[in-house]
């Protein structure tokens, strides 16, 4: 399929960046980013190994359909040894950082090692170099794609880097791409932290090469798309209401994970779901969603780009939060709100910026507030 046959290998500790043959025999055994990357990475590292430690390594890794117009193509997977769970962490994300990867000619970046400073990747094409990042470090995700374009004078330019969370080694933190799109489970920010890696920058004007048999894999693409077309839910409910269809759905079988799960059911649950997102605020008139969004070459386009009311108490006095930015998916709907109890659709949202600025999994962190104010409830923690 569509492989450049390219892994670029960045070693940390030594400041180099190094061409090698991307192993086709487990490109063609591992099938995909996830299985690929896992193969690399047992293969290469201690299973015992102390996943914050320099001798962890960390993968970044498209597909085979990464970068072409195979709807959900945009992808691309980040693979480690995760220091939540000690287990092998798998965490991919959409958005365009993935395509850009390939587009550059590379299949994959394995980085291995610590810098002794902080640093971040600059790859164009065939150049790859690492660079200071000591004016970056302790800036949000936010800040430090903002600052890395204008260094580079390259709007176009995609960036995957971490927040505080990531260099504080939080064991939620994660990668984010794009602004709001993340490799958001299981700590790989963390890992990209300890390895003091701020951020990863790729401009690639290659386009994808390699594919086997371009009239077949053509027909095979427009056929994937009518059927995702004429679905209900790829080609209706997750054009129109994302990932957050699901809400109103899962709270009425009595599957929604309340209060920490010791509920079922939240009784505010329409109040906070995507059907709410399409209904006029009083304050202004306007509805919480702006528009829906794709990411790299996707039919489906669920992504939800969403816009705070300005008079709301979260951001009244905060101009950087009124404009219009990633929304809220199902999984973060529920882990902030449901799980704690909220049924506010705006300070949800004003979480969720949080979250993707400073480079947390909303999830994990919805799930452990929940946690601690059901330890608080029970008397186990106090104030």
């Amino acid at each position: 399929m569509g492989w450049n046959r390219k892994v670029l290998r960045v070693n940390l500790t030594a400041g180099t960046c190094t061409e090698e043959a991307l192993n086709m025999q487990w490109a063609d055994e591992y099938l995909g980013s996830r299985g690929l990357a896992t193969k690399y990475l047992v293969s290469e590292i201690d299973p015992r190994v102390d996943p914050l430690s320099p001798d962890n390594k960390m993968i970044m890794a498209t597909g085979p359909l990464t970068g072409t117009m195979a709807s959900t193509g945009g992808r691309y997977t980040v693979v480690t040894k995760g220091p939540l769970t000690g287990a092998i962490a798998c965490s991919n994300s959409g958005g365009f950082f993935g395509a850009e990867m390939k587009f550059a000619g590379w299949d994959m970046v394995i980085f291995e090692g610590k810098s002794a400073k902080p640093v971040w990747l600059y790859i164009e094409n065939d150049k790859a170099e690492l660079r200071d990042a000591s004016g970056l470090w302790g800036k949000s995700c936010w800040e430090t794609e903002e600052k890395i374009k204008e260094q580079l004078q390259d709007p176009l330019v995609r960036i995957s880097s971490i927040g505080v969370s990531g260099e504080n080694q939080v064991l939620y933190s994660c990668i984010v791409n794009d602004l709001h799109r993340a490799a958001g489970r299981s700590g790989v920010g963390a890992v990209m932290g300890s390895k003091n890696l701020k951020a990863v920058a790729i401009r690639g004007t290659k386009g994808v090469s390699g594919i086997k048999d371009f009239g077949a894999f053509l027909k095979a693409t427009n056929d994937a798309k009518k059927v995702l077309a004429d679905n209900a839910v790829t080609g209706q409910g997750l054009p129109k209401y994302g990932t957050q269809v699901l809400m109103n759905v899962i709270n009425e079988i009595g599957a929604l994970p309340t209060r920490n799960h010791r509920d079922v059911q939240f009784e505010d649950a329409s109040k906070i779901s995507a059907e709410a997102m399409h209904e006029k605020r009083a304050s202004d008139g306007k509805t919480h969603l702006v528009t829906n969004a794709a990411c790299f070459g996707c039919t489906i386009a669920c992504g939800r780009i969403s816009e705070i009311d300005k008079t709301h108490f979260t951001v009244k006095n905060s101009p950087k939060y009124w404009g219009a930015s990633g929304g809220l998916e199902y999984e973060a709907a529920w882990a902030l709100g449901a799980a704690n109890g909220v049924g506010d659709l705006e300070a949800l949202q004003y979480a969720n910026l949080i979250c993707n600025e400073q480079g947390m999994d909303q999830i994990s962190f919805g799930d452990t507030v929940g946690a601690v104010m059901e330890l608080y409830d029970l008397g186990i923690l106090t104030a």
